[in-house]
């Protein structure tokens, strides 16, 4: 059988690829990356870092190409049949990498040249490399007695399989919900557009009326407009509770054991909880330190949330005779608030934000900061016919990577945002290979009689996207491993987070924001009233925020093993932060996918700690100009290119010339009054 994912190829080859090929391709994949393990330690010369550190590095590059385009697509474009693939080639894959890191003999030639590196004429970016080389042995068992490595090996197996099954069941989860609606009285409230959204989607299903699903751009609009009530608590429990109904699809028995076995290997691997082990290669260093910083901020925000949150009580209560603001409540009366505060909705902006507009202007940002040009090409392969694919240039037309844009929800897709890459940057013989970065949304379709037209919220997201998109494209780096968003988890959110300020600037906003139908640019007083509205209810978004990151410590920053009961635990750990009535059939743990299936576990305070970045460094473009060409071009130079080459707080100091302070942030969000 020709398999195309075991000749070399550059673009992905979507077309060609059928599910049957994957596990034949992965299995091989392994056996060639052993090959190339095999002849590192097989080598006679002494270890060098050359011969050892950088071939190690350089190694199992088939293998990166042929998983990154499987996960990929397990995330973005998955069936019963890619799901039943990588619950077989996940242990695979653990049992590979744990043959590298357990490995005495290559462990050996590592350490070898670890211990001699003071002697060595190492660059920057060869010293990171060692030191991350050495430490990927370390911190992950190679100096455990055989006993240990053996259990370690059966921890991450167990592992690698449940952070699976816990995301299959979350998108099962949101993929079986419909709430169908037949009386016109039950979508009363809903703007137009939405209305329109939720016919052709029951429509698509043969049914008459509307159609609402837990995927965003059905549930957000359907929870801040739509006036009944008890439908709009319907919709909030069954998004609530995903995960958590003592089913075949439940994952609380996941979470506990998710858990114990993380703080099992970090015990394993001499540290006292997986947040210790975790974030010793963070910015923050120590779980301490992260609750000095959420705390600090809690500290900030905790009084003025609380005056947001009786404002808006008073505010139902006038309007509507509420007593006592439940969790379904929340979107809706906020966005009546807003509307009467800043005269403002989401109704009013989207028709200026048409999807195709704002990628145009995130690229056009992209050029006025960076130099960079994006052209639509349609002879890239692509996994979905939905998908758009760029080549990108630089100012002097060198090719720089080529981009995938997936915007929509479907069946296939997980929810949320993120940025992924199908080819990594790196150095080797002479030529710089460039990345092929990818962006997936799960943004509001267009319908029959509007195109795709975004909410503020979604602009917000696809600048954010974007800026880890940047990251990976301007990556120029010498070695794969340090190349793009491969850096410390604490800062990776900086690229990304830092974009969306761009969003609340009239120099920005007026290259792309015009009206889909008449071209016209989007009013001066609607960019004055995104811009006053900016802050509104900034209090209670960060303490949401901070019970996330304090929810996540709470699970790995302390002995796991006596917890039996997740709702209750989880219940605890939010004490401090909760504003609305607790709802007994509801529970975050069960769904939340960033610790318990991605890569936040011990790192959800990131996004916190990434805005104290952003907002100081924006407050540096903010004085020289958005559109400073010495400032972008210190940034793209310090931050974009240099990866994980260097410790971040050195990277940032070279770009910001001092350390950030976190008075930009609290200034920014309204919790402290600016300084003269």
């Amino acid at each position: 059988m020709q398999n195309p994912l075991l000749a070399p190829f550059d673009q992905a080859p979507f077309s060609k690829i059928k599910n049957e090929h994957f596990k034949p391709a992965l299995v091989q994949g392994i056996d060639m990356a052993k090959k190339e393990i095999d002849a590192i330690i097989e080598n006679q010369e002494a270890p060098t870092f050359q011969n050892t550190i950088a071939a190690l590095d350089y190694s199992g590059h088939q293998l990166d190409r042929i998983t990154s385009v499987f996960f990929n697509l397990n995330s973005a474009e998955t069936n019963a049949e890619i799901q039943k693939i990588a619950q077989e080639v996940s242990p695979l894959l653990t049992e590979f990498r744990n043959d590298i890191t357990l490995n005495d003999k290559l462990f050996e030639r590592v350490k070898n040249v670890y211990e001699k590196r003071t002697a060595l004429d190492l660059t920057p970016e060869e010293i990171t490399l060692l030191d991350k080389k050495y430490k990927s042995f370390s911190r992950n068992g190679a100096n455990l007695p055989s006993d240990k490595k053996v259990r370690l090996r059966e921890i991450d197996t167990e592992l690698a399989k449940l952070k699976l099954t816990f995301g299959e069941n979350v998108l099962a989860e949101t993929n079986k919900y419909l709430m169908h609606l037949t009386n016109a009285s039950d979508v009363e409230g809903l703007p137009e557009s939405a209305k329109e959204a939720a016919a052709q989607l029951a429509k698509s299903k043969n049914k008459e009326g509307w159609c609402i699903t837990l995927d965003y751009p059905s549930y957000i609009p359907f929870m801040k407009y739509a006036n009944n009530r008890e439908q709009r608590r319907e919709l909030s429990l069954a998004f609530g509770s995903k995960g958590f109904h003592n089913d075949d699809l439940d994952n609380q028995q996941h979470v506990l054991n998710i858990v114990k076995l993380r703080h099992e290997r970090a015990q394993l691997l001499g540290y006292q909880t997986h947040a210790d082990f975790v974030l010793e290669e963070r910015m923050a260093e120590t779980p301490e330190k992260v609750s000095e910083f959420l705390n600090e901020l809690l500290k900030k925000a905790r009084s003025a949330a609380h005056r947001e949150f009786e404002q808006l009580q008073s505010f139902a209560k006038e309007i509507d005779g509420i007593d006592q603001l439940q969790k379904w409540d929340g979107a809706y009366y906020s966005e009546k608030l807003k509307q009467k505060l800043f005269d403002l909705d989401d109704e009013q902006l989207k028709p200026y934000f048409k999807l195709e507009n704002v990628m145009d202007g995130v690229f056009k940002v992209a050029e006025k900061l960076f130099g960079l040009t994006f052209k639509e090409v349609a002879t890239v392969d692509k996994y979905h016919k939905e998908v758009k694919t760029f080549e990108v240039y630089d100012a002097a037309q060198n090719f720089v990577a080529l981009f995938y844009g997936d915007f929509h929800p479907r069946a296939g897709k997980r929810g949320g945002a993120w940025m992924t890459s199908f080819k990594s940057q790196f150095r080797k013989e002479g030529t710089n290979v460039r990345p092929h970065i990818s962006n997936v949304c799960n943004f509001t379709p267009s319908t029959a009689s509007k195109p795709s037209l975004l909410t503020f919220n979604e602009v917000t997201t696809l600048f954010h996207e974007f800026g880890h998109g940047l990251h990976g494209m301007l990556a120029n780096t010498t070695y794969p491993s340090l190349s793009g968003t491969s850096v410390y988890w604490d800062f990776v959110e900086l690229p990304s987070q830092i974009m969306e300020n761009w969003c609340y600037e009239k120099e920005a906003l007026e290259l792309f924001a015009h009206h889909y139908e008449t071209g016209a640019p989007i009013p001066m007083e609607l960019i004055e009233k995104i811009k006053r509205s900016s802050t509104f209810q900034e209090g209670m978004q960060t303490l949401r925020q901070l019970s996330f990151g304090l929810l996540d410590m709470a699970w790995h920053a302390q002995d796991p093993s006596k917890i039996e009961d997740v709702k209750s635990f989880e219940a605890q750990a939010f004490e401090g932060t909760q504003l609305y009535p607790e709802t007994p059939e509801t529970c975050m743990s069960t769904s939340f996918s960033h610790i318990f299936q991605g890569g936040y576990a011990s790192g959800y305070y990131s996004y916190k700690w990434a805005e104290v970045l952003d907002a100081d460094a924006f407050a540096y473009f903010k004085a020289n100009g958005i559109f400073d060409h010495e400032i972008a071009e210190k940034f793209k130079e310090h931050v974009l290119s240099k990866g994980g080459t260097e410790n971040p707080m050195t990277l940032y100091k070279r770009f910001r010339g001092q350390e950030p302070k976190i008075e930009a942030l609290l200034e920014r969000s309204g919790l402290i009054k600016k300084s003269a």
